[in-house]
């Protein structure tokens, strides 16, 4: 990738205060050395402190009315900028927030998102499965459970336990809460599956729950894929990571803590097809598991933005903000050839979201996990938010707080939840 011209001018507008909106301040900052304004409902530990990135709040600013009439009020302090101002989502309830306006907000702002019916066919589970056998995509056998279902106590299994439970509805899960809740769950048997669906319902969700085949394997067999499809749907970026180690945590299990860049232009080529059939558009990020019994790659789901580790895809020489500003900005992404990313090993960099030793420690014995120690012999690794830029000694604390407590989490968690890569 070519750098910036410092005298190209832009405004990126980032949404969330999470590691992802980190990831990309970084990102655009590498090109640029300008810091970027982000909007938020909370702050979290992963922007504070940082001189890369500011962070304004608003109460209420995830859901609306409150988040639409705030852009609304931000739109009028851009409304006769001089620059092209990009605007971005950090998570699915911004980027589903955005696809929802996007009509209104795109008077003022470049939305690279799809249009709100799309979003929501993908985003959705049930219907990306649905898509998935439109497209032949694999995927894990499913069969969908209703509220209704559970009113009527019509709960059947046709597979065989453990089998993985998730919620359809990713964004109204953000809002239900109980003990035991999981971004999803591995059930052994009857008396759990019962268990499990009586809590979600009771506790408010109204949603249909995704039931599917367990895949075997370790987090090892995971792969996580992002993709950039420019204004014209055609793809021009795909970066595929190989996770090696994921957070154990019951809120966040499934989130990569340790990537391993990797190329398979196969799969390349089958979601390639895919992105550009749908005539998507934007940033796409896809988790699957890679299923031993018939060698393939199953889809998990998509996420319609870069994944929370995507800073990974920058951390390897493919720098994602640089693919707005040439699609957007500069207007000659489409003149250039896609990027099939990670084919010279000899570049390969190791991505961190946790301490060296905790990958030691808990990541499975395996070829893959020599490969990736051999990158940390060598100093080739990286995380998203120790910038030897914007470190601070207030930051540089709480990021070291932040690290450290993983280990509390793997040493409480890791047995527990050990393989539950269920996404």
């Amino acid at each position: 990738m070519i750098n910036m011209q410092s005298s190209l001018k832009f405004t990126p507008i980032i949404l969330g205060s999470d590691i992802n909106a980190y990831g990309f301040a970084r990102s655009f900052y590498e090109l640029n050395h300008q810091p970027v304004q982000a909007y938020a409902e909370v702050a979290l530990a992963p922007t504070k402190y940082s001189k890369i990135i500011n962070v304004s709040l608003h109460e209420g600013f995830t859901e609306d009315p409150s988040f639409i009439e705030t852009m609304r009020q931000i739109a009028q302090k851009y409304a006769n900028h001089s620059e092209p101002v990009i605007l971005l989502a950090m998570g699915d309830g911004y980027a589903e927030l955005i696809a929802k306006h996007k009509e209104e907000l795109s008077k003022t702002f470049i939305c690279p998102y799809v249009d709100y019916d799309l979003l929501r066919k993908l985003n959705n589970k049930e219907s990306f499965y649905q898509i998935c056998e439109q497209y032949h995509l694999p995927h894990p056998k499913t069969k969908i459970v209703t509220k209704q279902m559970y009113q009527e106590q019509d709960l059947t299994v046709p597979f065989t336990y453990p089998i993985a439970l998730k919620p359809a509805n990713s964004v109204e899960w953000l809002d239900i809460h109980f003990e035991g809740r999981k971004k999803a769950f591995t059930i052994q048997d009857e008396a759990e599956f019962l268990d499990i669906v009586a809590k979600i319902y009771d506790n408010g969700y109204t949603s249909d729950l995704i039931m599917q085949e367990f895949i075997p394997g370790d987090d090892s067999h995971m792969r996580v894929l992002n993709a950039y499809v420019d204004q014209n749907h055609h793809v021009k970026l795909m970066c595929l990571g190989h996770p090696l180690l994921e957070d154990p945590t019951p809120a966040a299990i499934g989130n990569y803590m340790v990537i391993l860049p990797e190329y398979n232009q196969k799969l390349y080529d089958v979601i390639q097809r895919f992105l550009e059939e749908i005539e998507f558009t934007g940033f796409a990020n896809f988790d699957m598991k890679f299923d031993d019994r018939d060698q393939e790659f199953k889809l998990f789901e998509i996420n319609l933005r870069q994944g929370r580790s995507s800073f990974y895809v920058t951390l390897n020489g493919y720098n994602l903000a640089q693919f707005l500003i040439d699609d957007y900005v500069t207007k000659t992404l489409d003149q250039k050839p896609t990027v099939y990313a990670n084919k010279n090993k000899a570049q390969h960099q190791l991505w961190l979201g946790v301490t060296s030793g905790i990958f030691k420690k808990y990541a499975l014995e395996n070829q893959y996990k020599e490969v990736a120690l051999e990158l940390l012999r060598q100093d080739r690794y990286g995380t998203t938010v120790f910038y030897k830029g914007d470190l601070g000694i207030k930051r540089f604390l709480l990021l070291s707080y932040m690290f450290n407590r993983y280990r509390g989490r793997f040493k409480r968690y890791f047995a527990e939840n050990k393989g539950q890569n269920l996404k």
